[in-house]
């Protein structure tokens, strides 16, 4: 519901815009360029924080507490004790919340504050990102981001070509390339020329679709047509652009960029809305005991009370006449009495919710999340970028995430794609062995062949295969021919950059092979529209580019038909099935050991590829031309009868080899996965990237597995078949999986490690540490059976419909993985929100591009990952990280922990302040429940604040059960959190019936004990049996049991831990003597030294707290001996075991399953671009500059080969990279 105030813009139909007419588009009062992710400002932090603090219910009822304390008729305490804890609440969450926000402003301003050059009245002005307007046109410069959604009017480019990054929008780094109109592009860069520029454009209205745009732009009495290849996105980065023109189309919370943010929500942790629930039921249940009171008041004053008017006069409001008592009935007398007995003891009693608790509360949250700041094992060197607690009040919630929702591009991979192995004749390369023969891995120490003698090469291209550079060296005709076909066979295009080669892709996958090739010394130079020149080992060929058959995802292959001295050939790559049905015959025994050799890099998780060749005759190259020329002129069908004309040249080829290349995962991504799962963590992977892309990441990243039973896909194109393909699936579900099956459909496998229930008493070893803890290890390394779905994104918008999502949800959450692939970035919000509405689990979704935002938003955690280009996720997220393996550390240790502190410290709390709180309960039978309170009001104020307050306060920052190296070997520890054992409605009411039992031993055994005891101090005899010794003898006992039992509780010690327990005991003691000296003189006057002077008050105390404390002890040592947790037992066998042997890596791998077959759909994940290449752009030379050249350059680098040398300055880092990271395998795991 929308405040009163605020006025609601009317619907956008369509948008209208002039350029360079700002008074025109004034008038449609279109939103600048001014963003804001804050939650406040100057004006309404107060009362919106105000509200949002209001929203917990202990606030509301302090607050009304606090009302009813200003009364002196029903007050007995100050109303100081109730303001000053509330304004220490209230303050300190709003100086944490405007911490959190005052950030968010800074990361907006730096973005708003970004400048831009507008052109105005024909001259470029500097100017602000957040001053820009909608039909202003602005200059951007190269590798500046772009500043709104802009219309691209004209570049440096040939006809108006512009490449842009779009890391930020969706984390992919390799480039894209964008078109003026021609008409637009021929004004280049003439200031005077644009500034006349007054287009009239017509388009769709602002939305969230990031790859659909549609509008016209009507210029000089000529309509033209705009699509998505002529708009640049805010959030974009200009590559190889020297500099471009466009209108501001979107601007600020209108762009794409920011459609997709989603809105910001006010997030609240599981607990936080149980303690709502518990705190209605302490309502209800101090209803009760109040009642108890009022009605037990009135019947004492009814009886009593009336005849003590001498002693207990009655307030001035009760219509009572002493001395007239038949003036007034006493009915009405009692009643009056009643009523003000019962706020009375609301207000004595109401200690049982102290405010304490969620000061505490947000301190032990603001010291979990320093915890993360400073985690050195989370810190990424590389880019200087620690993780990071964006927020203080989710901490705990990191401890019960049951679905991680996961980007893929730049979150799992790194979006670099390494040449890795290949096999060329037969014969396998890549591979490295020992002098025995036997296969090594490689790693950072292992030897890299050296390619400095190649004056092309990259320095960081890292290959192990000495054998095939020296097969290259001695002309092997097999090898030379593979390399030529990866120098040949692409769409890349190359730029000279301050004398460095430098390749565009628009795939990583292209980028690394053709880099591959140049610096196995088969350089690929430039290109024309007819021609491609590389240099092969210091010598330059140049080919005739005859044509180019592009790529598409249903020819999933590419080839190029070249001419050189006089013969016509045809290079072509493509995925294996579809190479190898075009092979010649009488190739079997070759095919058979390729064949061998793709399933073994495909078993590794690297993504395949197959080259193959084919002379040409010029006789059936004019044929195959001439209906080449028809089918590309054809005015119908004239797609399908192109393709046909490319399946009648792509016949009879002959194998060159194939290759592996790796979509480099960042370190430690399948480890991460792998333990994860243990912890019964599902993952969801939602990616825009092609099905056949994902499922090969997801293989390498160990979230598809070969001994899963199977992998389900949903790719059907209607309602009915996608619904279909649900039901089917769900079926086959239900039957595979039933009890008996090993994993079951979701694959948790909780009940191979019990957590409440005690070891079989049949097992032998059940009783034998080491035994459980072999079979716990057993259970969590072996690799489970399961089910995989993966769903097209096609096939999702009808899943995701009402009537069908809950068939989705049930399939989906059916299997251990789940893969949705071509999503779009409000797909992916609605999937989250899917799980988050129908399942009672905490959501956490991580990414690092703008189109996770909305995702990010959504679930209860959001986690960005930092570091990268794009930092919009980061900007909207909970939590960042550098990388996504800190994910387990910063789940299992820190969120587990997290959630462990604070529910034993909710635990604790609790029983503490029930204890305490009860006793006056008790006091009320003795004294008519006129509201009289047993303990000193100074002692009330202060039981919270001072006397146990640090205690509690060690034990929520500091405690912990196991260590964090075992709270990672062992991932089963965090499933507690998805049960909600360690803090739920029967760990409440068992430590409110443990607090009320203590609170009636804590008042009877000492009331009893000095009913009738006095105690002797020389030549008098003082009576022990008053008010306020009792008082000072429970509150002294209350403070030792209190401090014991946490002292029991405690499972971590530290000095801070010894100090603050003990200490408080100390502190006091010695409070209470200087209290109650003639120093200050208090109400207590006197008794601390009389009541600490008597042996019957030791007694007394220490028969107390032995009855207070024996069960519990006895209690633990029974429990720990008979049904020992999984935490027990790690923690002894922590106690127990050797220090671990340093690890040379910072995040262990998981063994390595034993088992493995064949994966040939896997290959199906090939190496190639994920869309139709440059194609048709470079026959047609739109994309040439006239006068480009590397002749000269070429010539003087064939010198430099020839003889062995290279000088200075011709090393450039790469765009692409080829690396090993050494891992040690764990043998603890």
């Amino acid at each position: 519901m929308k405040p009163c105030w605020h006025k609601e813009p009317p619907k956008e139909l369509e948008r209208r815009i002039r350029a360079n007419d700002r008074e025109y588009n004034f008038a449609f009062s279109y939103a600048n360029n001014f963003i804001s992710t804050s939650k406040y400002n100057i004006l309404t932090f107060l009362p919106k924080n105000l509200f949002e603090q209001f929203q917990r219910l202990a606030n509301a009822y302090f607050l009304f507490l606090l009302i009813l304390q200003l009364i002196p008729q029903i007050s007995s305490l100050t109303p100081f004790t109730t303001i000053i804890p509330l304004l220490s609440v209230l303050t300190l969450t709003a100086m944490k919340d405007a911490v959190d926000d005052i950030q968010r402003h800074r990361n907006d301003n730096l973005v708003n504050n970004r400048q831009s050059f507008v052109l105005q009245d024909g001259k470029l002005m500097a100017e602000l990102w957040h001053r820009v307007q909608v039909g202003d046109v602005i200059r951007m410069e190269s590798d500046q981001f772009v500043a709104a959604d802009l219309l691209l009017l004209s570049t440096s480019e040939p006809h108006g070509l512009c490449y842009i990054e779009t890391a930020e929008l969706d984390g992919e780094t390799n480039l894209k390339c964008r078109q003026a109109l021609p008409e637009t592009a021929e004004m280049g860069e003439d200031n005077k020329t644009i500034g006349l520029f007054n287009g009239e454009i017509v388009c769709e209205p602002p939305n969230n679709n990031l790859s659909r745009f549609e509008g016209t732009l009507q210029w000089k009495d000529t309509k033209y047509a705009l699509d998505n290849d002529k708009l640049l996105l805010r959030g974009c980065k200009l590559r190889n652009t020297k500099w471009c023109y466009g209108v501001v189309m979107f601007a600020g919370p209108d762009t794409k960029l920011m459609q997709n943010s989603g809105k910001t929500v006010f997030k609240r942790t599981s607990i936080d809305r149980f303690m709502n629930t518990l705190i209605i039921g302490i309502f209800l249940f101090l209803g009760v005991i109040c009642l108890v009171c009022t009605i037990s008041a009135g019947i004492w004053e009814a009886k009593h009370g009336r005849y003590f008017q001498t002693y207990l006069p009655w307030e001035d409001i009760v219509p009572w006449n002493a001395t007239d008592p038949e003036q007034y009935p006493v009915g009405g007398a009692v009643t009056v009495i009643a009523l003000l007995v019962f706020f009375s003891y609301v207000i004595v009693l109401n200690t049982v919710v102290p405010i304490s608790l969620y000061v505490s509360v947000e301190v032990i949250r603001f010291g979990h999340s320093w915890w993360i700041n400073w985690d050195r094992k989370m810190y990424y060197e590389k880019t200087d970028t620690a993780a990071r607690s964006r927020t203080t009040t989710l901490n705990e919630e990191l401890g019960q995430i049951e679905y991680i929702f996961s980007d893929k591009t730049g979150t799992l991979t790194q979006n670099i794609m390494t040449f890795n192995k290949c096999s060329i004749g037969g014969k396998s390369y890549g591979d490295v062995f020992d002098s025995q023969g036997n296969l090594l891995e490689a790693t950072e120490d292992t030897k890299k062949v050296d390619f400095s003698a190649n004056p092309w090469y990259e320095p960081l291209f890292c290959f192990h295969d000495e054998s095939l550079l020296t097969a290259v060296t001695n002309g092997n005709p097999q090898v030379c021919l593979f390399f030529k076909v990866l120098a040949l066979c692409h769409t890349v295009m190359a730029e000279m950059k301050n004398d460095q080669l430098e390749y565009q892709a628009q795939s990583p996958d292209e980028a690394a092979l053709v880099g591959a090739a140049r610096n196995f010394g088969f350089v690929f130079k430039s290109r024309t529209p007819a021609t491609i020149t590389i240099e092969v080992q210091g010598e330059q060929e140049i080919y005739e580019l005859l044509c180019i058959l592009d790529f598409n995802n249903v020819r999933k292959r590419m080839s190029v038909i070249l001419r050189r001295e006089g013969k016509i050939y045809l290079y072509c790559k493509g995925a294996d099935i579809v190479i190898y049905e075009r092979l010649q015959s009488g190739t079997d025994a070759l095919k058979k050991a390729s064949t061998e050799h793709l399933n073994s890099f495909a078993a590794e998780g690297l993504r395949t590829l197959c080259l193959a060749v084919r002379e040409i005759s010029e006789t059936e190259y004019e044929r195959w031309k001439l209906r080449h020329h028809d089918a590309a002129t054809s005015l119908e069908n004239r797609e399908s009868k192109v393709a046909a004309v490319y399946e009648e040249i792509e016949q009879g080829l002959e194998l060159a080899g194939s290759t592996a290349i790796e979509d480099k995962l960042q370190d430690g991504v399948p480890d991460t996965i792998a333990n994860l799962a243990v912890a019964n963590i599902k993952i969801w992977v939602l990616t825009g990237d092609k099905q056949e892309t994902a499922i090969n990441i997801g293989y390498s990243c160990k979230l598809l597995t070969d001994e899963m039973n199977e992998v389900f896909t949903v790719d059907a194109a209607t309602r009915a078949d996608v619904e279909l393909q649900l039901q089917d699936i769900l079926a086959s579900l239900k039957r595979q999986s039933g009890p008996a099956s090993r994993g079951g459909a979701g694959g948790g496998n909780v009940d191979v490690v019990s957590f409440t229930d005690p070891p079989p008493a049949d097992a032998e070893t059940a009783l034998n540490l080491n035994g459980v803890i072999a079979h716990v290890e057993e259970a969590e390394d072996g690799e489970h059976a399961g089910f995989a779905l993966v769903v097209n994104g096609h096939s999702l918008v009808y899943a995701l419909q009402e009537s069908m999502e809950l068939l989705f949800l049930e399939v989906a959450c059916l299997c251990k993985a789940v893969i949705c692939c071509r999503v779009t970035p409000l797909q992916k919000a609605l999937v989250v929100d899917l799980v988050k509405k129908h399942k009672s689990a905490v959501t956490l979704a991580i990414g690092d591009g703008a189109n996770d935002v909305s995702m990010i938003k959504t679930a209860h955690i959001g986690v960005g990952i930092s570091g990268q280009e794009g930092m919009q996720a980061v900007l909207s997220s909970d939590f960042s990280v550098a990388q996504f393996r800190y994910l387990e550390r910063l789940l299992l240790v820190h969120g587990r922990s997290s959630y462990f502190r604070m529910c034993k410290f909710l635990d604790y709390f609790f029983y503490k302040n029930f204890a305490f709180t009860l006793c006056h309960f008790w006091f009320a039978f003795f004294c008519g429940f006129s509201a009289q309170t047993l303990f000193d009001p100074w002692f009330i104020s202060v039981y919270n604040v001072f006397y146990t307050s640090l205690p509690v306060l060690a034990l929520g920052i500091f405690d912990k059960d196991v260590d964090e190296r075992m709270s990672l070997r062992f991932p089963r520890l965090y499933i507690p959190g998805h049960l909600n054992l360690f803090f739920n409605t029967k760990v409440f009411l068992q430590s409110v019936v443990k607090g009320i039992l203590s609170s009636l031993i804590l008042f009877f055994v000492p009331f009893n004990a000095l009913k009738h005891a006095w105690h002797e101090n020389g030549d008098f005899f003082i009576d022990l049996s008053d008010r306020q010794t009792l008082g000072f003898v429970i509150a002294t006992t209350l403070i030792l049991a209190v401090s014991l039992q946490i002292a029991f509780d405690t499972a971590y010690w530290t000095g801070f831990n010894h100090f603050v327990i003990w200490g408080s005991i100390l502190f006091y003691l010695a409070f209470q003597f200087l209290l109650y000296s003639n120093l200050i003189g208090a109400a207590y006057l006197g008794v601390a030294v009389s009541a600490m002077g008597s042996a019957v008050t030791w007694f007394t105390i220490f028969v107390t707290l032995v009855i207070l404390m024996l069960p519990v002890v006895a209690y633990r040592f029974f429990y720990i001996d008979t049904r020992p947790t999984l935490s027990d037992r790690v923690r002894l066998k922590q106690r127990g075991a050797r220090p671990l042997k340093s690890k040379t890596t910072e995040f262990p791998l998981r063994p390595t399953s034993a088992r493995s077959r064949s994966r040939r759909s896997l290959r199906s994940g090939y190496a190639f671009a994920h869309q139709e290449g440059f194609g048709k752009l470079i026959t047609s030379g739109a994309n040439m500059r006239k006068s480009e050249s590397l002749a000269g350059f070429a010539t003087r680098k064939i010198t430099q080969f020839a003889s062995g040398t290279q000088s200075e300055g011709n090393v450039r880092a790469p765009r692409h990279e080829n690396m090993h990271v050494t891992i040690a395998d764990n043998s603890s795991r």
